[in-house]
């Protein structure tokens, strides 16, 4: 942002940082006393960007004093809040925006908070380090880390070199150049022609691992001022960066443009639920087992919309890392986001990053200036919250979710008794019905010439997927550490098991392969198969012939077991009914076991050269183990080498060609890029909203439709409406990529709208893509009924139940509705992000009355309904 302009009504409380300084800032704390002290910290970052942002029109004085009031005022008002910086997600891709005014951050190489700086550390590989150390002679550890598959000297961080791209990697990003050419051009034109947008090359990782590791900067400083980060945008995981202390949480593309513009994001002063964590956790807990127990907690408790807000001393036993994974399942409990405070952890670790020395310093004086830094060593002048809650971290074990939704939480000592109920029970959220003189059937499988048997409970997707969730390195090294272990062992996975290890982020290959970890992973069948959403969207290669045929034939509940943050039904496979995410060493294990019908206790996973038995308790890294090599390896290097990776890009797209012209020239025969629709019927001034009258229902859906539901997303179905517009455009199945892929194609991204093959529609009666159209009778693929009823100057409903829209903060849950001509959803309850989508693209989100619903006001669906 600029320098703050002498109309700003708080223009007073700008001070000088120190006596040796020429920064300045907003002595917020100033402005309230005691009205301040007490407010939560993720509100005082409210307040200072109102306070910052005050101009007596967008933000007036008003709003701002309701902000300091917020004890009073949460929930009974909307405030006006101006993020530092927006992140803009694509599949392959993202774009970096901050605030208008904000400078060329491109130009200026100011994308990153991060210097390297040369550290004197001792190297601990079982050979001398390739670089010229400064600590002398070299020790040798004990040789437990060494390989035994590939003798390669390991370095100390400061002399790792970027480990060269895997084979089937470089295969993949060249096919993903000549499938998305056509995006990638579009981004590249964008970073020319826009002052503030920078993109991030392809194959780098993802959005949100990128933002975390590389754009995230705590403390802002442009002309001279400092004030905290901040940022919404377009992908939900955005949330991860609070646990870094910044302010930020995934909004629709609608808000996001919005912001971009100029202009706030819009939200009802919330309430902050204090969430105090106590005690500590066992050796054999993970990040991951914490991040479930947290995130089932919650649930329970009810924090939906609202801000959670993390203190107490358990909160000084978790590193930023587990921080992040944890702050990053909030939309899986519905709040806006989930907030750790800058604390001495912070600090550490972004000095451990290479976090420059002086910046350092600036943002500790700072954020104590203005009561934004916790003391974690005196907890009695905690602010004064909503509501608090208390989670003891020694409660909380072992534990897969699934095998439906992420929020279904099974601890491992139950996993076996647990999915037995699951073959029992009616099928559901929960049950698959299965005969009790099925439950034991087996089916035989023929694969690469040996003979197999398959049964209820027999893995065949198991997926280490280290986004979100599980870029904690100490999960993905735990992961390796234990693969190590378990081919040490004469352990094995069976080969027909579709295995893959896909990194959100190149720094993961890194540091597996610089720890000596990853040969072991490969050797079990976990390849790094790219950097992107890949099995948790459905992106995975298909399963054999052999094994689908086996499935079919003895009508079997198969299992995906997966360490990513998603397990929606339909989400991974089709014929894979029961998926489970796990922690990374998790997915490794019950790959190994062949199925999720076991109990790890008692069980073995299979036996070494000698016959005899190998447990997992016997090849499970102690966690001092997993630490040594987090802190020794890991965290530097990984850094250093994401921030050259993203400044060097890559030859493919320092080569890739783009338009130069001011405006982008559009090709009318692209099925990727093309003129969105939502702009022809767009008038100068806006239209007063219109009665809908003799409306029809496209849709009379259930409790708990997701986004996921909604959304077009993963691979398009041969048989689909999407399908049927690629290929009458000369397209073969081959050509037809994936949804994500295009995105930037609203006729595609239409026809996928509610084409999930999990859709249950009470018109048809089974979970199908497909609706009824009432004039003319017929069953039809919902876009081409929608299109019948626009033909015939319709307007649509929805009929739904109780948390519609919940899931992922997807805008297209709300862009494809509207433009299949949806006017109105009337449903039980919303999602609070989706509602808000809704009303930002124009569709009215109708709420039946408390205790009321369509069935209990006999309404079936066929009626017409006109709403004024």
């Amino acid at each position: 942002m600029d320098a703050p302009s002498a109309g700003n009504t708080f223009e007073y409380l700008i001070e000088t940082l120190d006596d040796s300084s020429h920064k300045k800032f907003f002595n917020v704390p100033k402005l309230g006393g005691t009205k301040y002290d007490v407010l939560p910290y993720s509100i005082r970052v409210l307040l200072e960007a109102a306070v910052r942002n005050c101009d007596g029109f967008l933000m007036t004085k008003e709003k701002v004093m309701n902000i300091l009031d917020w004890k009073t005022k949460q929930s009974n008002v909307e405030v006006p809040f101006f993020p530092a910086r927006v992140l803009l997600q694509d599949f392959t891709a993202i774009q970096n925006a901050p605030n208008p005014g904000g400078g060329d951050l491109q130009k200026a190489g100011k994308l990153s908070p991060l210097k390297a700086q040369p550290r004197k550390l001792p190297c601990r590989g079982q050979t001398a380090c390739r670089g010229s150390c400064d600590s002398g002679e070299l020790s040798r550890n004990s040789g437990k880390f060494s390989s035994q598959i590939e003798n390669t000297p390991i370095l100390c961080p400061f002399h790792l070199q970027p480990v060269p791209e895997p084979e089937t990697v470089l295969k993949n990003q060249e096919v993903e150049f000549g499938r998305n050419r056509e995006r990638l051009q579009f981004f590249k034109w964008s970073s020319r022609v826009f002052k503030n947008v920078a993109v991030i090359p392809p194959g780098t990782g993802m959005a949100h691992q990128v933002n975390l590791e590389y754009l995230s900067r705590v403390v802002f400083e442009e002309k001279n001022l400092l004030f905290p980060d901040s940022v919404v945008g377009t992908d939900s995981h955005i949330t991860m960066v609070n646990g870094l202390g910044i302010l930020g949480w995934g909004v629709g593309g609608i808000e996001t443009e919005a912001v971009m513009l100029g202009l706030p994001v819009f939200l009802t002063l919330p309430e902050v639920v204090g969430c105090e964590l106590t005690g500590s956790s066992n050796p054999f807990v993970t990040s991951i087992d914490v991040v479930l127990g947290i995130t089932k907690h919650l649930r329970q408790v009810g924090v939906a919309g609202k801000f959670v807000e993390f203190f107490g001393s358990g909160v000084s036993q978790l590193s930023i890392v587990d921080r992040t994974t944890i702050a990053n399942m909030c939309p899986e409990y519905g709040a806006i986001l989930s907030f750790f405070p800058v604390d001495n952890v912070t600090l550490k670790h972004l000095e451990h990053t290479g976090f420059d020395k002086a910046k350092l310093k600036s943002m500790e004086t700072y954020l104590k200036a203005v009561k934004l830094f916790r003391n974690d060593q005196n907890n009695s002048g905690e602010p004064e919250y909503s509501q608090v809650i208390q989670i003891n971290l020694n409660s909380i074990v072992p534990s897969v979710s699934g095998p439906k939704r992420p929020q279904d939480r099974v601890a491992v000592t139950d996993m076996k008794n647990d999915f037995q109920a699951c073959l029992n029970e009616k099928v559901g959220f929960k049950g698959f019905q299965i005969a009790a003189e099925k439950q034991s059937d087996t089916v035989s499988l023929h694969y690469e010439g040996s003979e197999y048997k398959l049964s209820h409970g027999s893995v065949v997707i198991a997926a280490v997927i280290s986004c979100t969730n599980n870029c904690n390195p100490s999960v993905m090294l735990a992961a390796g550490l234990l693969a190590k272990k378990a081919v040490e062992a004469g352990l094995h996975v069976k080969p027909y098991i579709r295995t893959s290890l896909s990194p959100g982020s190149g720094m993961v290959t890194h540091y597996l392969s610089s720890s000596g970890v990853l040969p072991y992973l490969s050797k079990l069948g976990f390849e790094v198969v790219g950097y992107g959403c890949s099995t948790c969207v459905g992106n995975t290669a298909p399963l054999s012939e052999a094994v689908l045929n086996a499935v079919k034939q003895g009508d079997l509940v198969t299992c995906g077991v997966l360490s990513g943050n998603k397990n929606f039904e339909g989400r991974l496979c089709d014929c894979v009914r029961a998926n489970y995410l796990a922690s990374p060493p998790l997915v490794v294990a019950y790959a190994i076991a062949g199925t999720v019908n076991i109990d790890f206790q008692t069980e073995p996973l299979g036996t070494d050269s000698t016959g005899k038995n190998i447990y997992l308790h016997d090849i499970w890294p102690s966690r001092e183990e997993v630490h040594q090599i987090e802190e020794e390896l890991v965290i530097l290097s990984m850094f250093k080498a994401l921030k050259e990776k993203i400044e060097m890009g890559n030859k493919r797209w320092n080569s890739l060609e783009a338009p130069d012209s001011v405006l982008f020239p559009w090709d009318l025969k692209s099925t990727y890029i093309r003129c969105p629709s939502f702009f022809d019927k767009l008038t100068k001034e806006p239209v007063a909203p219109q009665p809908i009258e003799n409306a029809h229902v496209l849709l009379y859906l259930g409790d708990s439709v997701t986004t996921d539901h909604i959304s077009p997303a993963g691979s398009i179905a041969r048989s689909s409406a999407a399908a049927k517009y690629l290929t009458n455009r000369g397209l073969t199945p081959r050509e037809f990529n994936s949804y994500g892929a295009r995105r930037g194609n609203d006729a595609v991204m239409t026809r996928g709208t509610f084409a999930n093959i999990k859709l249950f529609n009470k018109f048809i009666g089974k979970p199908a893509p497909k609706t009824i159209h009432f004039p003319s009778g017929q069953t039809l693929d919902v876009f081409e009924a929608a299109e019948l009823y626009q033909k015939e100057g319709i307007p649509l409903i929805i009929l739904a139940g109780k948390k519609y829209g919940s899931g992922n903060s997807r805008d297209w849950a709300a862009k494809g509705p509207y433009l299949l001509g949806v006017k109105a959803v009337l449903a039980e309850s919303y999602e609070k992000i989706h509602k808000d989508h809704l009303i930002g693209i124009g569709i009215a989100p109708l709420q039946f009355l408390p205790g009321e619903n369509a069935d209990s006001l006999g309404l079936s669906g066929r009626e017409t309904f006109s709403l004024k």
